[in-house]
């Protein structure tokens, strides 16, 4: 659906995307991710075009991109933009017209997205008489308000409490359901692994890694498992594993163990088996934050 083929955005001295190519599935929740002054926030503006690249070319739907698709994209920034002293009903029409809906329709589109929040009784509150949380719903319902094909979300979970942010998760599923292909930018790992489809992870400018979630997950695994026995280990020195990591518990030992490449893990339970009684046995995956660590560290 989007692609996004070598991008490269200079700012004075400072090259804040060098030579960025992604591609966004249709219908995927996509996670766009990086540390502070990576390219993230620059890159997201690009793509709504709020600025554009000094090289590179952007395509949605196969066209190149042109203000003709803004009314097609929904965003929510990281720095929210609602106006302060503005009645919440009367600003959300106005933002909705700006995106192509007519009065009518931006209204019976409103209440039935304030209905779904929870929030019927906002319409005439002014949005410095809310809380951040209060807020960000209502920031939320302008990006979405107008059925855009493809949503733009920077840290969209900042400022809520874990109800509202499980209710958020909840419509961003929803709408996925839906059709609508999500970018997901965010510094919550635990979010990526529940959410995204795939990642693409851009660091001091450049874009170091990409691909599917799983396929990313499956290429960092290192034969590291977790274990538990009871009994005891004749030479626990051997050729088949290494120990990472030992605790005992109750007369329970854990062990965190790292197979040796030359071997399997039916070569360890041959080799365990006849001395000890196992209790677990669990591959420890890396997850996304670990990953994401490994990557970014130096």
């Amino acid at each position: 659906m989007l692609s996004i083929r070598n991008i490269v955005k200079q700012y004075a001295n400072h090259r804040a995307l060098d030579n960025v190519s992604i591609e966004v599935e249709k219908g995927s929740i996509f996670g766009l991710l990086g540390p502070n002054g990576a390219g993230k926030t620059s890159l997201i503006r690009i793509i709504n075009q709020i600025t554009a690249p000094d090289q590179g070319e952007i395509f949605l739907n196969g066209e190149k991109l042109n203000p003709s698709h803004i009314s097609t994209i929904g965003y929510l920034p990281e720095e929210r933009g609602l106006y302060k002293k503005m009645e919440i009903g009367e600003q959300m029409l106005y933002l909705a017209q700006l995106k192509g809906l007519s009065k009518s329709d931006a209204t019976a589109r409103i209440k039935f997205w304030f209905e779904k929040m929870g929030i019927q009784s906002w319409w005439n509150k002014k949005v410095e008489d809310l809380s951040k949380g209060m807020q960000q719903k209502v920031q939320f319902i302008a990006t979405v308000v107008h059925g855009p094909e493809l949503i733009i979300l920077d840290e969209p979970f900042s400022g809520f409490d874990p109800v509202n942010a499980q209710l958020i998760t909840n419509e961003i599923l929803e709408l996925n359901s839906k059709g609508a292909t999500i970018i997901f930018s965010t510094h919550r790992m635990e979010s990526v692994e529940q959410l995204c489809d795939s990642i693409a992870l851009i660091h001091k400018s450049k874009k170091i890694l990409d691909g599917k979630v799983k396929d990313i997950k499956n290429i960092y695994r290192n034969n590291t498992y977790r274990i538990a026995f009871t009994g005891r280990i004749n030479a626990p020195e051997n050729p088949i594993f290494s120990i990472n990591d030992e605790k005992i518990e109750d007369g329970i030992t854990h062990l965190t163990i790292q197979i040796n490449p030359k071997y399997s893990v039916n070569d360890l339970l041959n080799f365990l088996i006849p001395q000890v009684q196992i209790t677990e046995l669990m591959e420890i995956i890396p997850s996304m934050n670990d990953i994401f660590i490994q990557n970014v560290k130096n």
